[in-house]
Order: C-alpha cells, then structure tokens, then sequence
C-alpha cells in the first residue's frame, strides 16, 4: 500500500543517493512519476512533501487532477496538440518539446507556460527528442517566438547507467551554454549518474512507489 510514510522513507532513500553522487539533495528537485499509478500515490507523495508530480498521458494526467488538488503538475510524454487546451490550465511545466509547432500551441493556450526542450541522445526519431545537433537552433527559435524555455531534458540511453554518462554531461554543458538552467535527466535506475553531471530535476516512479500496478 502506498502511504506518505512509505513514499517519505523512499523519499529520504533517493536523498541519500544524491548526496551519495556528490550533491545537495536540495539542489536537486524530485519529480514524483504517477504513471500507472492511483491517485493515491499522487496524494500520498503530496502527504511526504513531493510538490512536483509527473505524468506520461494526458488522460490519466487529467483523471488525477480532478481527483487531487495542489500538485505542480509535469507532462513528460509527447505533445498531442490536441491535447493541449485540456492540459493547459493545469501543466505548471511541459517537459517533452521537441517541435516548434508544439511549443506555438502551448503558448496559445497559457502564453506564460514553462517547457523544457527534450533531447534525444540515442536512437532514432521513434524515441521523440530533438537531434543534440539541432537543440541551439529550436531553442534560439523558441524563445524569438515568444516561447518560455526554463531548459532541457533527456532520457537516458538503454543499458548500464553508465553509459549515460557522456550524454547527460554534454547535455549539462549544453543548458549552461545556452542559458538554462533547468536540466532535466535521471530516473529511477540512473539517478546517481545524472546527479553526478549535473541534474537539476530528476524523475522518479518506481524509486518512489514500487512497481506499476500490473506492470
């Protein structure tokens, strides 16, 4: 059963592990993943202290808001135009842009709207993300379009933590270059390694919560 007892004593466990790779646990902010998950979990986190609560769909995102009040709530799944008008008034901050035609309709919807730019440091288009190659130009052409961009984001590459690593620092280093400050990376399984190169938010489910219900 989840409660905020057992999501805070997850929650100082993740602590642990960031302070374990080097940083300040208060440096790094927690994103509560509720993918799959009831809306318990999104109230029990809320009960250990978690403000910022993740989800991949827009459904289920909405499902749980009208259930649980008082999250930051942050879309991580690609961007259904859509889909937006329903999630706007909600989403306090849109993970996963990868297009300017994505961007120019959140901004319609909520014109003070936070994104982030994801980036795709492996494999190919199916996985979403903008090209590493292409990130200056999208960002530079965001921002000349009105768009807030607060930084970027990533998923980590398939296999050992480890062979994140190069990606999450290149992706660190790019967000200074450019001026953001939010950088966006680390899961449950590659947690230390995106705190170690430089992570201001990481995203974390089955850390939190245990496995998916099902799943």
């Amino acid at each position: 059963m989840i409660t905020p007892e057992t999501v805070g004593a997850a929650l100082d466990a993740a602590r642990g592990r960031i302070a374990s790779a080097g940083r300040d646990p208060a440096e790094v902010r927690i994103v509560a993943v509720t993918k799959g998950q009831p809306a318990e979990a999104v109230a029990a986190a809320l009960g250990a202290g978690v403000a910022d609560i993740g989800e991949n769909y827009a459904q289920e995102l909405l499902a749980k808001a009208a259930e649980v009040s008082g999250p930051r709530w942050h879309f991580l799944g690609a961007v259904q135009r859509n889909k937006v008008r329903s999630l706007a008034p909600v989403v306090h901050l849109w993970q996963s842009v990868d297009r300017r035609e994505e961007a120019a309709a959140i901004t319609r919807a909520a014109p003070a709207a936070a994104m982030l730019v994801e980036v795709r440091l492996a494999g190919g288009p199916e996985r979403g993300g903008c090209p590493p190659g292409e990130v200056e130009d999208l960002v530079t052409g965001l921002r000349l379009a009105g768009n807030r961009v607060d930084g970027l984001m990533a998923v980590g590459v398939p296999g050992p933590p480890d062979n994140s690593r190069e990606g999450f620092r290149w992706l660190a280093g790019e967000a200074r270059r450019l001026g953001l400050e939010e950088v966006s990376m680390g899961m449950t399984d590659d947690l230390e390694v995106a705190v170690a190169e430089g992570a201001t938010m990481v995203r974390l489910g089955r850390a939190l919560f245990g496995p998916r219900p099902g799943g």
